[in-house]
């Protein structure tokens, strides 16, 4: 009676769910509160299935699940919930994943960290991507293998016991008192992991982060997959142009990027920059054995990127993250000249991650001095030669910068760059990211590539299928939302020349850095700095709903950036430095523009705001 009753309703969500379930990739703020993100979604979902309530119109003012769909969205909730009903267990205890391998390391991950021993048992084979050795070596996580005929097979252990099963059936969950966390992997869609018993709900919260760092959820589309699989209707899909897609992609970002050697397309930004940092320590292994690895981040650049580098650097004793200030009164070039200096007299291996232009304050370094620094011949404490460094490039804000080129400004040091697929890449539609390599960098996209796969993180179909076809208009996609954005800016300059902006001049626009956001710090009042902090903070957000709540078809509190349509605001303190240090945050405004939106309506709330402060 309770299966048909949950199936039933799941069906009745399905037929009524929200367009935007499917596809949008970026959470709305103003129905998001990041203290419930993990439990709000879910809670309030248990109490319109208790009410038999599954109108559009209640599914429509459900809060925002989790963040983007990295950590979650509403349709991987939805399947999660469901499989709990279906097997009595609870939600927070069923997390699903686009990677069949991420769910083992999450686990791994903790256990490392809590020196907790482990032990994998599978049946039949595991994937072959799933490469144990690599896994011991590269991430320094320790784990035996043990091959099961079935779940009753698994004996006592001291430690934790994961039980990896390939299955058919979504609600499929092998359990056993001797297994603790059991794993279910579904070709082509992924994978659901079933925490078992209280004892070990202390790794929820643990295992949510992995998911939000280094890979996806099971994406929007997949969800829907298992989910009509769970009613018993066909998931198969007919329509896939894998292979001609993924051609037209990898062309289309070697075009953009005026590069050679053949790109890597992954679930997200953030899941190729993991392959990114975990393909450069394995090179580190193999070239450089026993030498420390620094990798030198900006403290204050988008979250994500700081803290999974540091997550990265907790799991190995040979790795530390180095702060390099490159924002406001610090200069990037010099910053870096420094830390080098000191990288290279202590004989370690300096691998750089760097925004360009910064965010949030959409600053451009010389790149001419950037390059002279970059290709400096450093020497270490004994006089031999320093190990040059490795420039990885968040290239998001300008994906269309041919920095990587033959003959172009970093063609003549190691150099990789990236860009986040949720933003310009996608217009929004996907999160699916890439990365490129210039030509002295093939072997480090080797590695890349075997990490990349290992981790099960390539894109998937649809996201291929999205990015074919918004890639071939993104060059114009950027110079119609530049456009918008430089006359905006110039309308507020006009408007309230007391406030701050920050974005790139004319000058640098014609050299091709087009991006279309800027950081807008307010006039404030107060005798104090307190006070002056205080009422700038309201302020943000006063002109924030004003501009969404005049203007709700086009303005939207939200995070992202190279949308198809409309204005997006943020605050990035609690946003997307969401784990940065406070005393790295910002407290300003940050506003993306699209190439397609109401300008004058945009002024005329804007001078309204003005007027009323």
């Amino acid at each position: 009676m309770q299966e048909n009753k949950v199936r039933h309703y799941i069906k009745k969500v399905l037929e009524n769910m929200p367009n935007n379930w499917l596809g949008l990739t970026t959470h709305r703020l103003d129905i998001y509160e990041e203290k419930l993100a993990k439990t709000q979604f879910i809670n309030q979902l248990e109490t319109l299935y208790q009410k038999g309530n599954s109108d559009a119109a209640a599914l429509e003012i459900l809060p925002t699940a989790y963040d983007y769909i990295r950590l979650g969205h509403p349709l991987c909730c939805v399947l999660e919930w469901g499989i709990s009903k279906l097997q009595d267990l609870q939600p927070e205890n069923v997390i699903s994943f686009s990677s069949q391998t991420i769910p083992v390391l999450s686990i791994l991950r903790k256990n490392l960290l809590e020196n907790i021993n482990t032990q994998i048992n599978y049946t039949e084979e595991l994937p072959d991507f799933f490469d144990a050795e690599i896994i011991k070596s590269v991430y320094g996580y320790i784990f035996e293998l043990k091959k099961v005929e079935n779940a009753s097979d698994i004996t006592a252990f001291d430690g934790s016991t994961i039980f990896i099963t390939q299955q058919e059936q979504m609600d499929a969950v092998e359990l056993h008192p001797n297994i603790d966390f059991s794993i279910a992997l579904h070709k082509d869609i992924g994978s659901v992991l079933v925490i078992n018993g209280e004892k070990n709900e202390g790794y929820i919260s643990d295992i949510q982060h992995v998911r939000r760092r280094e890979t996806v959820a099971m994406t929007p589309a997949d969800s829907l997959t298992a989910l009509k699989s769970l009613l018993g209707k066909s998931s198969k899909n007919i329509k896939n142009n894998l292979a001609a897609d993924k051609k037209s992609v990898l062309d289309s970002i070697k075009e953009i990027t005026g590069t050679q050697i053949t790109p890597l397309v992954a679930t997200s930004g953030l899941s190729i920059q993991y392959a990114i940092m975990m393909g450069l320590i394995h090179d580190a292994q193999e070239n450089h054995k026993g030498k420390a690895i620094k990798f030198i981040v900006p403290p204050n650049c988008y979250g994500g990127t700081n803290d999974q580098a540091r997550r990265v650097a907790a799991c190995l004793d040979t790795i530390e993250i180095v702060d390099l200030p490159v924002d406001g009164d610090n200069d990037m070039v010099k910053s870096i000249d420094t830390v080098l200096e000191k990288i290279a007299q202590e004989d370690a291996i300096p691998y750089i991650i760097a925004e360009i232009p910064t965010n949030p304050r959409v600053e451009v370094p010389d790149l001419l001095k950037l390059k002279e620094v970059l290709s400096k011949k450093r020497h270490t404490e004994k006089g031999e030669p320093a190990i040059a460094p490795v420039f990885i490039l968040d290239q998001t804000f300008c994906p269309n910068i041919h920095f990587l080129g033959e003959n172009k400004m970093l063609s003549t040091i190691k150099a990789i760059s990236y860009a986040s697929g949720s933003k310009f890449p996608s217009g929004g539609r996907c999160t699916a990211g890439y990365c490129v390599g210039n030509n002295k960098t093939s072997a480090l996209m080797e590695k890349i590539s075997v990490h990349l796969s290992l981790c099960d993180n390539e894109a998937t179909s649809l996201q291929y299928e999205i990015l074919a076809a918004q890639l071939p208009s993104m060059n114009t996609r950027i110079v119609g939302a530049y456009d918008n954005t430089r006359e905006f800016v110039n309308f507020i300059q006009d408007t309230l020349p007391a406030a701050k902006i920050n974005f790139v001049s004319e000058e640098l626009a014609q050299a091709g850095f087009t991006p279309s956001v800027f950081s807008l710090d307010l006039p404030t009042k107060g005798t104090t700095d307190e006070e002056k902090e205080t009422y700038k903070r309201a302020l943000n957000l006063k002109l924030i709903h004003l501009m969404i709540n005049e203007i709700p078809k086009e303005s939207k509190f939200c995070v992202s950036y190279g949308q198809l349509k409309g204005v997006y605001w943020t605050v990035p303190a609690t946003s997307t430095q969401g784990t940065t240090k406070e005393g790295d945050k910002d407290y300003i405004v940050r506003t993306s523009f699209s190439p397609d939106l109401d300008m004058e309506l945009h002024k005329k709330v804007f001078k309204k705001f003005v007027e009323s402060i």
